[in-house]
């Protein structure tokens, strides 16, 4: 493993675990057995086979040739996009089945934003033959109708969330009110590096194989380390994913790029890392969009995966020790960025990535000419060729 956090599930000053009582006991047994799980070659191997048989691994990491030309850096790719199902989620998500079906679990539940979660947990559930229910805001279900579709196809149960924004935020809520009711049967897949320990360190665990495989794949290509790694962050899975395993590589600089929304001054946007200050949500504590009062501020994004109010714990861990440093990249910037990557290199990048794409010519000058970075690709762009049509003006 990589950089742990303590015995309590803390980076620094932040993580945690603050949830009710009946909870307590079976994160704490949930702990143990992912530790277990980990250590135990039987899982890890079985894991590395869906790995390479099912999801599709290992992805490449591709020499973005037309777009290192045009920005005078070179960019490679690390092609989560070209997993199964679309998207690094898959990653998550069968590692958790798996810890679920280890501790006798027969039904899972899973929160949902741009729905590439549901559907890789509707997928994983299948797989292994499980029960299962996604939680998903209204507004985000109408936004990302196909991954709804998709996850119906598979057999999952989507419920709508109808309170407070109809968002990411309220959909862990739901999906955390349904673990406390059904806690004996049921296991929670959560999608991102948030939530009260030990679901941080599970979600980066299984999606460090994104930077293991991408730091050997670059020792190979150029046979040196990249001079930075780029991706996006939302709740911080796949950014995490890519950085933990070079956290060591101090000479290998981390960015991670929020949602600036509509612009940070402007207030809607969900850049909790570059506008946020510290409290708890979702059990644990790190960086929170939240008035002086304490309470959580609406967030806005045009990417439904990012449109999220708090951040990683991992990831606010590393804004304070300066390990890794965060912007944040506008509609209009990711928009940008979605183009710049289908127009130069035919690829259709999730608008969740784009952020991080659309940002790079800023970053040029900081990483400087011709140095070598990596940018993760997180997803592919079906699910939001209608967003960004619509948002464009060019709805027929």
């Amino acid at each position: 493993m990589v950089k742990l956090p303590d015995g309590n599930g803390y980076y620094g000053e932040f993580g945690g675990r603050f949830v009710p009582e009946t909870l307590y006991q079976p994160l704490k047994n949930l702990e143990k057995e992912f530790y277990r799980a980990w250590s135990d070659r039987k899982f890890r191997r079985q894991l590395q086979e869906y790995y390479f048989d099912f999801i599709g691994r290992p992805t490449p990491l591709q020499w973005a040739k037309n777009l290192s030309r045009q920005l005078k850096i070179d960019v490679f790719l690390k092609r989560e996009d070209l997993c199964h199902t679309g998207a690094h989620k898959i990653n998550n998500t069968v590692g958790q089945v798996l810890l679920a079906r280890r501790l006798g679990k027969t039904r899972i539940i899973a929160e949902t934003g741009a729905g590439q979660h549901g559907v890789a947990t509707a997928t994983a559930a299948r797989l292994f033959g499980l029960e299962c229910v996604i939680y998903m805001g209204q507004k985000d279900i109408e936004r990302q109708s196909t991954n709804v579709y998709r996850m119906k196809l598979l057999g999952a149960d989507v419920r709508p969330v109808l309170s407070g924004t109809q968002t990411l935020k309220e959909a862990v809520s739901e999906a955390l009110r349904d673990w406390v009711s059904n806690v004996e049967t049921t296991f929670y897949v959560l999608g991102s590096a948030v939530g009260p320990h030990p679901y941080p360190l599970m979600v980066r665990e299984f999606q460090s194989v994104i930077g293991r495989e991408a730091k050997k794949q670059i020792l190979k290509k150029i046979g040196t380390l990249p001079a930075a790694l780029i991706a996006c962050v939302g709740g911080g899975s796949n950014s995490l994913g890519l950085f933990s395993p070079f956290y060591y590589d101090r000479k290998v600089k981390f960015f991670g790029v929020e949602a600036a929304g509509k612009g940070l001054v402007s207030g809607r946007h969900a850049a909790s890392l570059c506008a946020g200050r510290p409290g708890i949500l979702h059990g644990s504590r790190s960086f929170v969009l939240q008035d002086k009062f304490g309470q959580i501020k609406d967030t806005h994004s045009i990417s439904a995966g990012l449109d999220y109010p708090g951040v990683g714990p991992e990831h606010s861990f590393y804004k304070l020790s300066g390990r890794a440093k965060y912007l944040a990249a506008t509609d209009t910037q990711a928009l940008a960025g979605f183009h710049l990557l289908t127009e130069t290199e035919g690829i259709m990048p999730a608008l969740e990535p784009a952020h991080a794409i659309g940002i790079l010519p800023q970053l040029v000058k900081e990483i400087g000419p011709g140095k070598k970075v990596i940018l993760c690709l997180s997803g592919r762009g079906d699910k939001d060729v209608d967003i960004v049509n619509r948002a464009e003006g060019k709805h027929r």
